[in-house]
């Protein structure tokens, strides 16, 4: 009997000095954050544009949609074939939030400087690139390899690489999963690797996977954020740390190193295929 008084005593006692422990999680401001990025197919002769434009909000609270003023894409050397047509492309918000239009993929392509503007609540933004080519993938299939728990579903690629200029890629394996490489040991040839899906990837299932050819600033920009997000975020989620893209505040009356927005602008090539898992 003295025992389970004993206990009791230490149960009550435990209880009595429960506390509410309360977590500071991060908050800040809601800032802009801009999905820019412009996946061109140069076998179609008009390439849509869909971006998503939001504020950022606080660690448990969903993303806001950000209501513009305006955003649009100009490229000043670009000549249309029609007179009549501009050098530039308003984005109009659709019913989803997103921001999209639709241009001549000659527009993108033609070797022109790329600039992007948007007016929001009186801040002004800008970001410039130019159009990134890729090469297309040569063979895409299934392994039977496994990596650590048996369970992953290994995919293998190859593409060979252009010898005749500097390359960096990022590849997009569907499932908001990224990874980047440069041609630092493999210019002019032909690469080939695997790629293991962590999760038990369903038979029957349909995945599709790109190549996108980038800029070296872009490479080092996803290679922040893949490392910050573990891989299992897309690229323009809000990481655990700043990582800064190349959208800049140019409004005369803010400070841009305070007011700056998150998230890429960036056109590239991108050659895409898919696969059955079996």
């Amino acid at each position: 009997m003295r025992k389970i008084y004993f206990l009791l005593a230490i149960l009550l006692f435990l209880a009595s000095c429960e506390d509410v422990v309360e977590i500071d999680t991060p908050t800040e401001s809601p800032r802009l954050f801009v999905d820019g990025l412009i996946r061109v197919d140069e076998s179609s002769s008009n390439t849509n544009v869909s971006f998503q434009v939001g504020l950022t909000s606080n660690f448990f609270d969903d993303t806001q949609t950000a209501d513009l003023e305006e955003i649009r894409i100009t490229n000043d050397s670009y000549i249309p074939e029609n007179p009549s047509e501009d050098n530039f492309l308003d984005l109009v918000q659709s019913p989803s939030g997103r921001y999209e239009g639709s241009k001549d993929t000659d527009f993108f392509t033609n070797g022109g400087e790329l600039v992007l503007t948007i007016s929001f609540q009186g801040e002004n933004y800008r970001a410039v690139t130019n159009y990134v080519p890729a090469v297309p993938i040569d063979n895409l299939i299934q392994g039977e390899g496994s990596l650590f728990s048996g369970d992953e579903t290994e995919i293998v690629i190859s593409f060979t690489d252009n010898g005749n200029r500097d390359d960096y890629y990022l590849f997009d394996f569907d499932f908001n999963e990224y990874l980047v490489s440069e041609d630092e040991f493999y210019q002019g040839q032909t690469f080939e690797f695997s790629y293991f899906y962590d999760d038990d990837v369903e038979a029957g299932r349909e995945v599709e996977i790109s190549l996108l050819g980038v800029d070296e600033t872009f490479f080092n920009y996803m290679n922040q954020v893949i490392v910050q997000a573990g891989g299992d975020q897309g690229p323009f989620q809000t990481p655990s740390a700043t990582v800064r893209g190349n959208i800049l505040n140019i409004s005369d009356n803010s400070n841009p190193r305070e007011n700056f927005a998150l998230g890429y602008f960036a056109v590239c090539q991108t050659f895409s295929q898919s696969i059955t898992i079996e």
